[in-house]
């Protein structure tokens, strides 16, 4: 029998090995293959901002009874929340369906999204009032093509996102000071937010801070045309913070290619251009801290119900390209994507920084 379980994990090695390789040379065609839809995109009409009315289009806000922005570990005791609004974007949960954009009603795909917003948007609810709605995202398939239907899934999906927006300042107080977040494809929709609905208006003045975290901004060709500034201190606010997580030895070859081969929003090429990276762990500009700076890690379990906290385990450094290195992988959970790379993690990693963060930049907006 001993012999027997031997021969397995030899075969399961040699299996991982063969895996590892296969992705190492093949694996962008293989994600294309099985991930990108192959049906056609169906153009479906806006929503109005009247849906946006019904509580049931938001995972998160005042009034829904099982709001997962208010999960929080065993060892971290609910704050009274603070006098800002949040409103958050959730990244990509619907992944391997054979549609362009994800149904309202999709149960796995609401699942998933509900599980981000525990292990993200909690963090700011110490802040403020959570408000996080459903929308018809596009699929992962649609990062991994250059197809048309691509990008019209994704102006499907921001339609939402805006639309939600609007509704979410219509049923906020005037004058409450905003916190605004995302990440992912939550962080992508949320640049087109800052440059089409906040730079250059009157509601610049209301935002605390907007976190544009697992999607990379180039400090040059787009951050002139998002109208803020980068975070550059701890306690400053209406700025702008964005990092990408990666364990060392990192490779994010696969974002740099993409990152190098698009067109920055002032319309210049992002090649070669500098990517915005805010140290989670000290607010700013800082490049570098010690894990013994992390307040605190979620852990999730293994059935991601619910998260444990670690203190002092995961330090931070922004490289000269603008990545965020974490040092040794941390075992954290089975979503680490290849090289190294804890996107997945982006939030959960720096869970009570953030939380610190937003409520040290509430406490300095005026």
């Amino acid at each position: 029998m001993a012999r027997k379980f031997l021969y397995v994990v030899a075969a399961l090695i040699v299996l991982a090995i063969a895996a590892a390789f296969t992705y190492r040379f093949y694996g962008t065609e293989l994600l294309r293959y099985w991930l990108v839809p192959k049906a056609q995109f169906v153009a479906q009409p806006s929503l109005k901002r009247s849906v946006y009315d019904d509580p049931q289009m938001w995972f998160a806000r005042p009034g829904v009874a099982d709001d997962p922005s208010r999960s929080l570990p065993a060892s971290v005791q609910p704050a009274a929340s603070s006098r800002a609004a949040v409103f958050f974007i959730h990244p990509t949960s619907y992944v391997g369906g054979d549609q362009w954009n994800a149904a309202l009603a999709d149960e796995e795909t609401n699942w998933r999204a509900r599980v981000f917003l525990r292990g993200q948007a909690s963090a700011f609810a110490a802040a403020g009032q959570v408000w996080a709605p459903r929308y018809r995202q596009a699929n992962f398939g649609a990062f991994l093509t250059t197809a048309p239907e691509a990008q019209k899934s994704l102006d499907l999906a921001y339609g939402d996102v805006a639309t939600a927006f609007d509704a979410f300042l219509a049923q906020v107080e005037p004058g409450r000071p905003l916190i605004l977040a995302g990440h992912s494809q939550g962080a992508l929709h949320l640049s087109r937010l800052l440059r089409e609905r906040v730079a250059g208006t009157k509601l610049a003045r209301r935002i605390v801070a907007a976190y544009v975290v697992g999607w990379p901004i180039s400090v040059t060709t787009d951050l002139p045309r998002l109208g803020l500034p980068a975070c550059a201190s701890a306690d400053q606010s209406g700025c702008i913070l964005s990092w990408a997580s990666f364990a060392e030895p990192a490779d994010p070859g696969m974002i740099v290619d993409a990152y190098d081969a698009t067109t920055g929003f002032t319309g210049a090429p992002r090649r070669g251009t500098p990517i915005l990276c805010t140290n989670p762990l000290t607010g700013g500009a800082t490049p570098a801290a010690p894990a013994t700076a992390n307040l605190g890690t979620l852990v999730p379990t293994e059935d991601l119900s619910s998260a444990t906290m670690v203190v002092g385990s995961v330090p931070a450094r922004c490289d000269e390209r603008g990545f965020l290195l974490i040092g040794e992988p941390p075992q954290v959970g089975n979503y680490v994507l290849p090289g190294n790379n804890y996107h997945v993690y982006d939030y959960s990693l720096f869970w009570a920084n953030v939380r610190a963060d937003a409520l040290k930049r509430l406490a300095a907006w005026r």
